[in-house]
C-alpha cells in the first residue's frame, strides 16, 4: 500500500499540497509553542497566550486537512472505483488511504520541524513585544519535543482521513463510475447525524455558558460551542451552501454568465462546501475571538468605572494627610502563586496558579471601591487572610509571596474579575516590602480643593480619573490586539491554505467542464469570469454562516462580560480579505485549467 501511496503523491501531488502545508504548519507552531510554555514557567500570561494558540492550530489543522482529504477522495472516486473493480476490498482501500494520510504526515513533519525554528523566534519576538516575555527570553531546544511532532504530525494526518475513508470504503464501484448513488450525493447520513449532533452541542453549551458567572468557566464554554456549531456547519455544508448561495444569486441570473453559475452552484453542492468551509472557519474564529476579547475589555471597563470613587489617580503611595486630600487606598501590584483545594468527581486535589494580587489597605480600600461583596467584610481582613475574586468563604489558600510560603484564610469574596484583574486582596503588612511591586493610589479630593494644586504635590504620573482610565483602556486594547494578531494571524493563513487548496483541486478537475462550456459559445474571458463570480457567491454564503457561528461564542459571553460587542473591525477587514484571496485564486485556477484550446480538453481522456 505504501508503494501505491508514493505513486499517488508522484502522479497527483497537486491534491495534496494544501494538507501537507497544514501539517507543516500546524507542527511547526505547535513545536514553538510548546518549547516557549516549556521555558515560561512563571510567566503565565504568556502561557494562556500560547494555550490558546495550541488548541486554535491543533483545531484548524485537522480541519483543514481532513476537509482537503474528504475533497480529494470525492475527485477521485472513479481512481477508488477501478481498485474495486480489479479486487481491491474496503479494508484495503482505507489502508491505502490511511497510508497516505501517513505520506502526507510524515512530508509535513519533515518540513514543519525545521520550520518550527522560524515560528519559535517569532512567536518569541511578538510576545516579548506585548510585555509577557523579557527581550531576552530564549527557548531551549529539548529533545522530547521531536518526538511530539512526530506524534503530531502523523496524528493529525489520521484524524483527518478517517471520516473521508470510512466514506470512500462504503462506495460501491459501479455507484462510483456512473456518479450516482452515493458517489454522487453531497449528503450522506452521517454527514446529517454529525452536523445535526454538533449543532446541537453547540446550542447546549451556548445555553450553559449564560448560565455560569466566572469568565473562566464562560470563555472556554463559548469559544467551544463556536468550534461546534463550526464543524456542524461544516458537515451540513453541501445541504446549506448550495440553497443559500442560490439565493445570493439571484441577482446575477439576468447574464449567461450569471446563469452558467447558478447551474454549476445548483449541480456542484460538494464543490461548494468544501471551498465555503475554511471561509466559515476564518469568519467565526475571528468575529467570535475578536467580540470575545472586545466584550471582556468593554465589561471590565464598565466595572471599573462603577468601581472607583475618586478624583484623582497618582502612580506612588499617598498618605490621607497630604493638605487637599480626603482619602487615599494605597494598592501595590503583586504576583503570587495560589494554592487552592479542587473537587472534580468526588475527588479532592489541589491546583497552584500564578494570579495577579494586590496589597491593600483594608481600611481606605472600601472608600475609594464600590464594588460590593458577596460574602465577607474587609473588617476582617487583618492577619493572615485575604479577600478573593471568585472564591468561598472561609476557605483555606496557601500563597507564595516573593519565596514566602503563607496559609491564609478567605474573609470576603468579590465577583469574579474581568479581563486580567487582581485574584486576591492582601493586607499590605502580611507582605514583605520587598515583594511590594508598582503602587497606584486612589485619591478623593477635600471639597474645594483645588485638583491641580493637590496633584502637583503627588507622585508623578498624576491623571485625572477620566484620563486614567482612558490609559488603562489603550494599555489593555493594545495587550488584546497583539493577542488576536498572533491568533487570527495562524487562522487566516490556515483559512487561506484550505480556500486556496480547496478551488485548485476543484478548479483542476474541471478542465473538461470548462472546455465544454466554451465549445458551446461561450469565449474563456466569460468562463473565467462565471468561475470567480462562483466562488465569490460561495465565499458570501461562507461568510454568513460564519457569523451565526460566532453568535454562539458572543451570546455565551455577554453575560458574564454583562456587554456584547460586535468587533465591526475584524468585520470590515476579512470580509474583503476573503472575497480578494478567492477572487485572485479562482481566477488564476480557472486561466490555468482553459490554457488548452477547447477542442483538444473536451477531447482528452480523464
Amino acid at each position: 500500500m505504501l508503494t501505491l501511496a508514493l505513486a499517488t503523491y508522484r502522479e497527483r501531488w497537486p491534491l495534496f499540497t494544501g494538507a501537507i502545508l497544514a501539517v507543516v504548519l500546524g507542527v511547526a507552531i505547535v513545536q514553538s509553542s510548546l518549547l516557549i510554555v516549556a521555558a515560561a514557567g512563571r510567566y503565565g500570561e504568556a502561557i494562556a497566550v500560547l494555550g490558546l494558540t495550541l488548541g486554535v492550530s491543533a483545531f484548524l489543522a485537522v480541519f483543514v486537512v481532513s476537509e482537503t482529504f474528504a475533497f480529494t477522495i470525492a475527485q477521485r472516486h472513479r481512481d477508488l472505483a477501478l481498485l474495486r473493480l480489479i479486487g481491491g476490498s474496503p479494508v484495503q482501500l482505507r489502508r491505502l488511504l490511511l497510508a497516505e494520510a501517513w505520506v502526507l504526515g510524515a512530508l509535513g513533519t519533515v518540513l514543519g520541524v525545521p520550520a518550527g525554528r522560524v515560528a519559535q523566534l517569532t512567536q518569541t519576538a511578538l510576545l516579548a513585544d506585548l510585555g509577557l516575555l523579557p527581550i531576552t527570553f530564549s527557548a531551549p531546544w529539548r529533545g522530547w519535543v521531536l518526538w511530539a511532532s512526530i506524534g503530531l504530525g502523523l496524528g493529525v494526518a489520521t484524524a483527518g482521513v478517517l471520516a473521508a475513508s470510512r466514506r470512500a470504503a462504503r462506495v460501491r464501484p459501479l455507484e462510483a463510475l456512473r456518479e450516482t448513488g452515493a458517489a454522487a450525493r453531497g449528503m450522506t447520513v452521517g454527514r446529517w447525524l454529525a452536523g445535526l449532533l454538533l449543532s446541537a452541542v453547540a446550542i447546549v453549551l451556548t445555553t450553559v455558558a449564560t448560565a455560569v458567572e466566572h469568565p473562566e468557566a464562560a470563555i472556554p464554554l463559548s469559544i467551544s460551542a463556536t468550534v461546534a456549531l463550526t464543524l456542524g456547519l461544516a458537515a451540513l455544508g453541501p445541504a446549506l451552501v448550495a440553497p443559500l448561495a442560490l439565493l445570493v444569486s439571484i441577482a446575477a441570473s439576468r447574464s449567461v454568465v450569471g446563469r452558467l453559475t447558478r447551474a454549476n452552484l445548483r449541480e456542484a453542492r460538494r464543490r461548494s462546501a468544501s471551498i465555503a468551509a475554511p471561509v466559515v472557519v476564518l469568519v467565526a474564529l475571528a468575529t467570535g475571538l475578536a467580540g470575545t476579547f472586545a466584550s471582556l475589555s468593554a465589561g471590565a471597563r464598565n466595572r471599573l468605572v462603577d468601581d472607583l470613587r475618586a478624583d484623582l489617580v497618582a502612580a506612588g503611595p499617598v498618605s490621607a494627610s497630604t493638605p487637599g486630600v480626603a482619602l487615599a487606598s494605597t494598592e501595590y501590584t503583586l504576583t503570587i502563586s495560589a494554592t487552592t483545594a479542587t473537587h472534580y468527581g468526588g475527588d479532592a486535589g489541589t491546583t497552584t496558579d500564578e494570579v495577579p494580587a494586590l496589597a491593600i489597605d483594608p481600611d481606605a480600600y472600601p472608600y475609594a471601591h464600590r464594588t460590593p461583596l458577596l460574602a465577607g467584610s474587609y473588617d476582617d481582613l487583618r492577619g493572615r487572610t485575604v479577600v478573593a475574586a471568585g472564591g468561598d468563604l472561609g476557605e483555606t489558600v496557601q500563597l507564595r509571596v516573593a519565596g514566602h510560603d503563607l496559609v491564609t484564610r478567605v474573609v470576603a469574596v468579590l465577583p469574579p474579575p474581568l479581563d486580567g484583574g487582581p485574584q486576591y486582596l492582601l493586607p499590605h503588612d502580611l507582605v514583605p516590602s520587598a515583594a511590594l511591586g508598582a503602587a497606584r493610589s486612589v485619591v478623593r479630593l477635600e471639597p474645594g480643593a483645588d485638583p491641580a494644586a493637590v496633584a502637583a504635590t503627588l507622585p508623578p504620573p498624576v491623571l485625572p480619573l477620566g484620563d486614567w482610565l482612558a490609559h488603562h483602556d489603550s494599555a489593555q486594547d493594545t495587550l488584546d490586539a497583539g493577542v488576536l494578531q498572533a491568533v487570527l494571524g495562524m487562522a487566516a493563513l490556515y483559512a487561506a491554505i484550505g480556500a486556496v487548496s480547496a478551488i485548485a483541486i476543484a478548479t483542476g478537475e474541471r478542465r473538461r467542464e470548462l472546455a465544454v462550456a466554451r465549445v458551446t459559445g461561450l469565449s474563456r474571458g466569460q468562463v473565467v469570469v462565471s468561475a470567480v463570480l462562483e466562488a465569490l457567491i460561495v465565499s458570501a454564503t461562507g461568510i454568513m454562516l460564519g457569523w451565526l457561528a460566532a453568535l454562539a461564542n458572543l451570546i455565551g459571553i455577554s453575560r458574564v462580560a454583562g456587554a456584547l460587542v460586535i468587533p465591526w473591525q475584524i468585520v470590515g477587514l476579512t470580509v474583503p480579505a476573503t472575497f480578494l484571496l478567492v477572487a485572485t485564486a479562482s481566477a488564476c485556477a480557472a486561466l490555468a485549467a482553459t490554457r488548452r484550446p477547447p477542442i483538444a480538453a473536451v477531447g482528452a481522456r480523464e
